[in-house]
């Protein structure tokens, strides 16, 4: 690696010297350019006021694509856009400035894909389950080229890298396997790999990843600002035990920034978990190396412990941010809705009564449950709560089994970013639930026909009013299943459902072994739903699914109906007792305390802000109405 550094080095300084001719940092021979129907953008540094040609020429010499552009002062660098180009290659890149020329070689259309996080992407191809193996396969591959942005960070944005840990690469054992959490990323590497089949295009990876960062150090201050979140230089966590940098934006100033002008197809996200050792778990023996490496220093990500519940802020915020910045950057070629796809937390410790890690699964949806939805927009989600390996090397926060990881990640490439629309790419996902007070059950519907692995796991969990508490959870068995409807057993809760939710435990069950998937093996994902009462339905009432939070669910929410429930018996007890003249007294509601008049004051509530679940494209997407115009966002 560091005879890399070096050469990156010896390339940067003329330029920032004395405005020698050059490519910008993470241009190189073997690189991938977007393909059409987006143009590359392709930049450098040049003396200020000189003219730039930049040619691209077939293999046969025959130049293809001719641009000029000026070298701007004082920054003394140049941009151009190049035509729209089809796959393939290969081709050579030069850029002229008078006597001075530079030549890329090698170089290949296709699609360029960034994959950034913490240390579950920085995790390498050697350290993945079936290592050799995969490592033994690179050389398949010569058409998906990668690149690794070294660790760096900065109180200010910086215009190129200052550091590269792999220039653009043709991919070999050792390159993909250097070492542990330093390239290349295993994730990513799979993905692309996946993505290369799927496709026949060429595909370009670049790595940007640094262990034990929390999403503010990746965030613009534009992102902070929106969510509220100190834009201070200091340290954003009172953790002692933090691994990588926890300063806000200087991740995004080092090694976000400077790629800006970079077309892109995609970007793949792994970022999350806490990023200090499991307290009184021994840590394995590893190399000095290893330990001092910045893509290291811990065993794991930031915010399921920092800053947890503004993470439905800072999450779709660094996404639209990312998005809009990328689109400037690159003279608006790279589409202004960047598909976006991300990894929601695995698993960390066995039996813990945490329920952060619960929480930020359930915000890494923008508290939606399933994307894309109305906040996140062109999304796709891998689940990989059923990916835990709790003898991982590594620790238990790193599970080993990426190819499930990278699987999953490309069924939402293919649907969303590449518009295969027959794709089933997320699991099943509640639409409604029926109610059957006289029996105690709660039977809930789902978008996909289901499969049961564990009938018997202790998944589902209720919310009920009680004496000591507005909301109490208990658990809720599952009494039967069928083709798409899941039947609980509602025992201590007969009355008043608040709120439904579903795998809502830090390791909510054991390897590819949790409750429900659908026919092609992707696991129902966690979610935390408010219920609504919505009128009759056959076998009982129906309840109004609605996403939940916490804080509604447990507080404000349920003492509102508890209030409502009090005022409604004591109605329906005074209407019992002393009817009004010619009025028969009136039977109670099916649900105790929902008489006809609260059920008109929660269909008035639900026509002010209604969300439902309809199943689109096999996989269940959330949309919301706004009654004054009827349109769905």
């Amino acid at each position: 690696m560091a005879a890399w550094a070096l050469l990156v080095l010896l390339a940067l300084a003329p330029a920032v010297a004395g405005g020698v001719l050059s490519f910008a940092s993470y241009y190189g021979d073997h690189m991938v350019l977007q393909q059409k129907p987006s143009g590359a953008v392709v930049w450098g540094h040049g003396e200020p006021g000189a003219m730039v040609t930049l040619t691209l020429s077939g293999a046969s010499g025959l130049i293809i694509v001719e641009k000029t552009a000026q070298v701007k002062g004082p920054s003394g660098t140049w941009t151009t856009v190049l035509d729209p180009m089809d796959r393939g290659g290969p081709y050579a890149l030069t850029a002229e400035q008078g006597l001075e020329n530079v030549t890329l070689q090698d170089i290949y259309f296709g699609d360029v894909w960034l994959c950034s996080g913490q240390s579950n992407m920085a995790m390498t191809v050697l350290q993945v389950a079936n290592a050799s193996q995969e490592l033994a396969a690179a050389t398949r591959y010569p058409y998906i080229r990668i690149f690794a942005v070294a660790p760096a960070r900065s109180e200010v944005e910086l215009e190129d890298l200052e550091q590269i840990d792999l220039p653009w690469s043709i991919p070999t054992a050792e390159n993909l396997g250097h070492g542990n959490f330093t390239y290349f990323s295993a994730v990513c590497w799979l993905l692309g790999r996946s993505l290369y089949e799927a496709l026949g295009s060429p595909i370009g990876l670049v790595e940007v990843a640094w262990g034990g960062t929390p999403i503010e150090a990746w965030s613009s201050r534009r992102v902070l600002q929106a969510c509220g979140l100190p834009e201070d230089t200091g340290s954003t966590s009172p953790h002692q035990h933090l691994s990588g940098p926890q300063t806000p934006s200087v991740l995004w100033n080092a090694m976000i920034h400077p790629l800006l002008n970079m077309t892109l197809r995609g970007v793949a996200w792994y970022q999350g978990e806490p990023p200090f050792l499991s307290p009184g778990v021994e840590q394995p023996p590893l190399s000095h190396r290893a330990l001092t490496s910045p893509s290291f220093w811990g065993t794991g990500e930031a915010n399921a412990f920092l800053n947890t519940d503004q993470y439905n802020c800072t999450f779709p915020a660094l996404i639209a941010d990312w998005r809009w910045a990328f689109h400037t950057g690159s003279a608006r070629q790279t589409e202004p809705l960047l598909p976006f796809g991300f990894v929601q937390l695995s698993t960390y410790r066995r039996r813990s009564a945490d329920d952060s890690f619960a929480r930020l699964r359930w915000h890494q949806t923008a508290d939606l449950g399933v994307v894309p939805n109305a906040r996140m927009p062109s999304t796709f989600m891998a689940v990989a709560m059923d990916l835990g390996d709790e003898h991982s090397p590594y620790g238990s926060i790193h599970p080993r089994d990426k190819q499930n990881v990278a699987h999953r990640l490309l069924l939402g490439a293919m649907a969303v970013a590449y518009g295969d629309k027959g794709l089933v790419f997320q699991g099943p996902y509640p639409t409604r639930a029926i109610l059957e007070v006289t029996r105690g059950l709660l039977n809930v519907t789902y978008s996909q026909e289901l499969i049961c692995h564990q009938r018997d796991a202790q998944a589902f969990e209720v919310c009920c009013p009680s004496q000591a508490s507005p909301c109490q959870w208990l658990l809720a068995p599952v009494v039967a299943v069928g083709s798409r409807t899941v039947t609980l057993a509602l025992s201590g809760c007969r009355t008043l459902v608040l709120g439904l939710r579903y795998a809502w435990a830090e390791w909510p069950c054991e390897y590819q072994a949790c409750p429900l998937y659908n026919s092609q093996g992707l696991p129902a994902p966690p979610f935390l739903l408010d219920t609504h009462p919505a009128g009759n339905a056959a076998g009982g009432r129906e309840l109004l699914l609605l996403p939940g939070s916490m804080a509604s669910l447990r507080a404000l929410t349920a003492l509102r109906r508890l209030k409502e429930v009090s005022s409604e018996i004591a109605l329906l007890t005074a209407q019992r007792a002393d009817p009004a003249p010619g009025q028969p007294g009136r039977p109670p509601s099916p649900v105790m305390g929902w008489s006809s008049s609260s059920e008109q004051a929660e269909a008035a509530a639900s026509r002010r802000y209604r969300v439902t679940a309809r199943s689109a494209c096999r996989f269940p997407r959330i949309f919301i109405t706004f009654p004054s115009s009827g349109h769905r966002r």
